[in-house]
């Protein structure tokens, strides 16, 4: 890769966590140039303003409210856009709506020239990340979407919360869809090496079975109770956004469980869902294919049977 050559990644949809997205990146210095592209042309440009405005606390970067044609030169874009989810209202419901915005959008970077890494965070994520990648005709590892990153977060935050420990030092994924048939993966979730079913098997452990099982379903329902006290949830995703940016610019080799395409890994096929993943400076560089149990991989198919059937608007989109 050449050094002199500076990174670039456009944002569209500068919503919620599309603006909280360029926020966390702005502090953390992780591109070069960042271009906000928005419906709302007015409101991206406002957005460029004020984050250009914190650039005297921050590393130099170039960032503006761009167009489409911007994208030609980019590194990753990451689409944001979309409509919400709203109270009472599940990530699948939103498929119809969102695939064919998607449609719109991704024709249109892929009209500049674009021949970067696409990130998707927009819900439902796994399914529109699925959309993105037949949209565009873009290899399969350079369509990635934002999966279960969030959701693992939170689990190593409330596991971490349950033991008074470092969340950094809890390893934990949550896999599946990002969404109500998620599950974790508790034959390889460990503290320090040690792991957490064996604290269950402890009599001298106040940890019980009961205890965690508590901690998934808070992990699982945690966006509508965000979602029911302040309308949405974008700190997290944008943090995980930024780490998974991180992780391909600087070709990291990173482990995220983030939706990538399976080809019969886990017994699964032509469907993008959470897992965790390789990540590299040219997207998706492997699924990392652990070895589960017959409980988790059964709860595994049946988040992928789920997707599936609501895939069906993305499959038959301009038949």
């Amino acid at each position: 890769m050449d050094n002199l050559k500076s990174s670039r990644v456009v944002i569209i949809g500068t919503g919620f966590v599309g603006s909280s997205y360029a926020y966390a990146l702005l502090n953390q210095g992780v591109t070069d140039e960042m271009v906000l592209i928005d419906l709302n042309k007015e409101k991206a440009e406002g957005d460029a303003m004020d984050l250009n405005h914190g650039l005297p606390f921050s590393s130099p970067m170039k960032i503006w409210a761009g167009t489409y044609s911007d994208c030609k030169d980019a590194d990753i874009v990451v689409i944001t856009a979309g409509a919400n989810q709203a109270p009472g209202e599940t990530r699948l419901d939103l498929v119809e709506k969102n695939t064919a915005i998607f449609n719109k959008i991704v024709s249109e970077v892929m009209n500049s020239g674009f021949n970067g890494i696409f990130l998707v965070a927009t819900n439902p994520v796994d399914i529109l990340t699925y959309a993105t990648w037949k949209f565009s005709g873009l290899p399969k590892e350079r369509v990635i979407g934002s999966g279960t990153i969030l959701d693992t977060a939170r689990f190593r935050f409330l596991l971490g919360e349950y033991f008074d420990v470092d969340s950094r030092n809890v390893h934990a994924y949550i896999m599946g869809e990002h969404g109500d048939t998620e599950l974790p993966i508790w034959s390889h979730a460990d503290i320090g090496g040690r792991p957490i079913l064996r604290y269950v098997e402890d009599e001298q452990s106040k940890i019980t079975k009961e205890g965690l099982d508590e901690i998934f379903v808070n992990v699982r329902d945690a966006a509508y109770h965000i979602i029911e006290r302040k309308g949405a949830t974008y700190y997290g995703i944008a943090m995980g956004l930024v780490r998974l940016t991180r992780a391909i610019l600087r070709n990291e080799n990173s482990i995220l469980t983030v939706s990538a395409l399976l080809e019969g890994q886990y017994d699964l096929d032509d469907i993008y869902i959470g897992v965790p993943a390789i990540v590299n400076r040219n997207g998706v560089r492997e699924v990392v294919e652990l070895d589960l149990n017959a409980e988790e991989k059964e709860k595994l198919q049946h988040s992928a049977s789920v997707l599936k059937k609501a895939m069906e608007p993305v499959i038959n989109f301009n038949k």
